[in-house]
């Protein structure tokens, strides 16, 4: 048997979030054991160069319990374009039931939002339960709880949630977004479109503090000003004082970074109290399908760069949510992190197979060969110098029914500032996180 530890919430604020990861962990081990893979390699990303029909306009897209509304006409398709070329078809037989003539079996915990717990549940799973690989953790506060513990055991370890960046780990592979994929481009975004005042409002630990920091050093090279910030402890619910000093700031738009299903009642309150300004996110409607759950218009004119969204028009996407909701057919979302746990499994089940072991060694050498894997967002590309995750970005924007327009797309976003740091896993192990007031280029504008 082998065995894939997984740690997650099933209670508490962050709950929501933890039931769609073990869910996307449980359809791909099922897939898995019935013979099936994601395609992927060592070939890297698909081409981009392809001529094709292009929309011109982008399509309006909107889904309710895995049935898609996409809003395209043929008379808004451009024939000479350049496009991004992918394949539809990306769940494949892989010659075997399980790995390597053994079962696949999930092995999970609740976490209970007890850093304690995570900790005791991480030596557990590790030294008695020996499990083969660990996916774990949902804030950062969780990862940084566990991975002293992953480290002195030398235990792989998949850490799939979108954060602020910066761990550089020989055991720890990062397969969410990070800043760089999407606080630059949505900034940028924000900022040519809507003005150059940005006041920021998120939640007051690691995963917060360092995004606004990401969000301090970059705003002045694209144009743009913070001109305030409010950090909400977790599980917070009431935002009256915080939306009044947003107002008498006067930005352009605000940037929330909010968790957990309290901290999410800003969204109505900021509307009844008629605060119509842009929104940004690199976490809201992603994780917590805000435009799902809350009632028009109050997600109005929030955007988000995510690397997935269940409304994604392709047909790979359109496939992935149809065998989600033959399985669970009373999932409300499928979320950001729940795609990238799914696509990390099936990630770690071809290095296996390419291994030809589960010796964790073995296998985190294939990861750090330059493996890339179909994930139903695009091609995920593992570099093998940060253990970091190159995705396929789209800017989300949310519209005045909550429908969702994908307004604008990069192919292929690189994780690049712990190459810009000389993070290089493979010749130096390190086991650090970094900050960005240790980049020399960024520190004056990252100073609290």
């Amino acid at each position: 048997m082998i065995k894939i530890g997984f740690i997650e919430q099933y209670s508490g604020d962050l709950a929501m979030y933890g039931l769609q990861k073990r869910h996307a962990a449980e359809l791909a081990i099922r897939e898995i054991n019935q013979g099936f893979c994601l395609r992927g390699g060592a070939v890297g990303a698909s081409g981009i160069g392809v001529f094709g029909s292009v929309a011109l306009k982008a399509p309006d897209v909107s889904v309710r319990g895995g049935d898609f509304k996409c809003n395209m006409r043929q008379e808004d398709l451009d024939e000479d374009k350049l496009v991004f070329s992918q394949e539809d078809k990306i769940l494949i037989r892989s010659g075997e039931e399980g790995l390597l003539g053994k079962e696949v079996r999930l092995i999970d915990c609740d976490g209970q939002s007890s850093l304690r717990r995570w900790r005791q549940l991480a030596g557990r799973l590790i030294e008695k339960d020996r499990v083969d690989v660990l996916v774990a953790g949902f804030t950062s506060l969780s990862r940084e709880a566990i991975r002293p513990i992953v480290d002195k055991a030398n235990q792989l370890y998949f850490y799939v949630n979108q954060y602020e960046g910066g761990v550089a780990d020989k055991n720890t592979f990062c397969t969410g977004a990070v800043c760089e994929q999407q606080v630059v481009p949505l900034l940028d975004y924000m900022v040519r479109t809507y003005g150059r005042r940005i006041y920021v409002v998120a939640a007051d630990y690691n995963f917060g503090h360092l995004t606004a920091a990401w969000t301090r050093a970059f705003a002045p090279l694209i144009g743009g000003e913070v001109v305030g910030e409010e950090f909400v402890p977790l599980g917070n619910s009431s935002f009256g004082s915080v939306i009044s000093r947003v107002k008498e700031n006067g930005p352009d738009c605000v940037l929330t970074l909010l968790v957990g299903s309290a901290q999410q009642n800003y969204y109505p309150q900021a509307a009844e109290a008629g605060l119509a300004l842009p929104m940004a996110s690199t976490v809201n409607m992603a994780q917590g399908y805000e435009h799902v759950r809350f009632k028009a218009p109050v997600m109005a004119n929030m955007h988000n760069a995510v690397n997935y969204m269940m409304e994604i028009p392709t047909v790979r996407n359109r496939a992935f949510v149809k065998r989600w909701y033959r399985m669970f057919p009373n999932d409300p979302y499928i979320g950001q992190m729940a795609q990238n746990t799914y696509f990390s499994i099936h990630l770690y089940a071809n290095a296996v197979r390419l291994a030809g072991t589960t010796d964790q060694n073995e296998v985190g050498a294939v990861l750090e060969s330059g493996q890339h894997i179909e994930a139903p967002e695009g091609t995920v590309f593992i570099d093998p110098a940060t253990h970091h995750a190159t995705h396929y970005i789209r800017l989300a924007r949310c519209d005045e029914a909550h429908g969702i327009t994908f307004v604008k797309e990069w192919p292929f976003i690189s994780p690049w500032w712990l190459q810009r740091l000389g993070v290089n896993l493979v010749r130096n192990p390190e086991y650090k996180q970094y900050l960005p007031n240790e980049d020399l280029f960024f520190y004056r504008f990252t100073k609290e």
